[in-house]
């Protein structure tokens, strides 16, 4: 899947307090943290990859129990100081030398002594963690997992692998300064390659973990030529109360014009889209209580561009360098989610009618993409009611006299309400601008 930064920060992806990603990070170490971040950025790149991504979080769903807790991102950052630390040695190994050095550092430099110890200790517990990791190949795991699992299992072979396996706190002192002196020679590449693979394995129980916490699904997945996707009770899950909805796109109906009030919910429902889209094609559970959606090649968002004062560009035009930059990569590819939110607000009402129009025609002949614009241009939907590829929903307002409720019910049709004044009024805008104090008498001397 194809995404880049602006889609990611429309969606909160990576940006935001919370971030979408922030809800993810159920990772024991910041290695898988950061492989996660990676998994985010460059989600697998076919459905065949999609598929085993997923497959692995659901094998994880339901072995989280062995995940091994004597892991810790300490444990990880320890080995990788130990690595990079002075050795302090650098004659051969003898077992004379070895002892007298040993027991020099332990006199004189308890520092170092105890850093020795600490530091192995903590690589033991890591093949102690990645031992009981590999006990999980009796499971059967997919091919994802299990890739790493072998890795870590061949690492574990290493003679001196085994023999770390059986420190304790009563090994004696010129023992550590001997396994010191050979891990560092000997298996510091193994061990670096043994990190990566736990780093992967801990973001793939994350993406589970997650899942789980959260209580979501996993969606059923499709190849991109089915083009479609459907959800039942879809949520947008920063928030604390959401309103769900079903929603389907399919190869007949692939554009969604969503209308409704200011502050109706549209923004929202379109994010959930996409947000809902990019958790499926990383192998995480979506916030829905179904979900069924086909493999996208990206995912494209014109919703919060950004003028540049440096180059004297408006926000006009930055809206319509976006928009180019979405045709360009329609013209690349297909099987797209393009989610746009109010078209062209930085001109005016007229040009954003104009303008739109023409866009979403130009859009409608991309046969093979599935669109979301939400807008209160609701005048374009006569335009439009003849197009077969079009499907219409608005978010329903209840407007009672002078008053107003949002529902965020999903309704069939074009809205039409208008509350923009009354929310000026209900604020006491109007007030405040048409009220004026009568000044005092101090403020007049004040001015004489």
């Amino acid at each position: 899947m194809i995404l880049d930064k602006q889609t990611l920060d429309d969606l909160s992806f990576t940006q935001g307090t919370p971030s979408l990603l922030s809800f993810l990070a159920r990772c024991t170490t910041q290695a898988g943290t950061e492989q996660l971040r990676k998994w985010v950025l460059l989600p697998p790149a076919t459905f065949v990859a999609l598929q085993k991504r997923q497959e692995a979080t659901q094998f994880w769903m339901q072995q989280l129990s062995y995940w091994p807790g004597m892991i810790s991102n300490g444990t990880l950052v320890m080995i990788g100081k130990f690595f990079e630390s002075a050795d302090g040695y650098s004659g051969k190994e003898h077992a004379l030398n070895l002892w007298l050095s040993g027991m020099l550092q332990k006199v004189f430099h308890k520092s170092t002594s105890s850093f020795v110890r600490f530091s192995l200790t903590h690589l033991v517990d890591f093949l102690k963690g990645c031992r009981q990791l590999v006990e999980l190949l009796n499971a059967l795991p997919p091919e994802e997992v299990r890739t790493d699992l072998e890795e870590l299992a061949r690492g574990l072979q290493h003679p001196l692998c085994e023999a770390l396996l059986h420190i304790s706190n009563e090994t004696p002192y010129p023992k550590l300064m001997h396994y010191h002196y050979r891990v560092r020679r000997e298996i510091r590449p193994l061990v670096y390659k043994m990190m990566e693979c736990y780093a992967r394995l801990d973001a793939g129980q994350a993406l589970a973990r997650a899942t789980r916490e959260h209580r979501w699904v996993l969606p059923r997945l499709q190849p991109s030529t089915a083009l479609h996707y459907a959800a039942r009770q879809l949520y947008h899950p920063l928030l604390k109360k959401p309103v769900a909805y079903d929603i389907s796109f399919s190869r007949e109906k692939n554009f969604l014009f969503l209308t409704g009030a200011n502050m109706s919910g549209k923004s929202t429902l379109i994010r959930a889209l996409g947000v809902s889209a990019l958790l499926a094609h990383i192998g995480a559970g979506v916030p829905a209580a179904d979900m069924e959606i086909s493999f996208l090649e990206g995912i494209i968002t014109n919703m919060q561009v950004e003028d540049n004062i440096i180059l004297g560009e408006s926000y006009f035009f930055a809206e319509v360098q976006r928009m180019k930059l979405t045709a360009q990569k329609l013209q690349q590819s297909r099987y797209y989610l393009v989610l746009m939110d109010e078209l062209f607000k930085g001109t005016n009402v007229h040009d954003a009618y104009e303008c739109s129009h023409a866009v979403i025609k130009g859009l409608l002949t991309q046969k093979d993409n599935l669109m979301a614009l939400s807008t209160h241009l609701n005048e374009l939907a006569e335009e439009l009611k003849t197009e077969h590829a079009v499907w219409f929903r608005y978010c329903y307002t209840n407007i009672s006299g002078n008053d107003y409720e949002f529902t965020y019910q999903l309704r069939e049709g074009v809205s039409k309400d208008r509350i923009g004044f009354m929310v000026l009024e209900k604020e006491g805008v109007l007030n405040l601008l048409s009220s004026r104090n009568a000044p005092t008498k101090d403020h007049d001397q004040s001015q004489q």
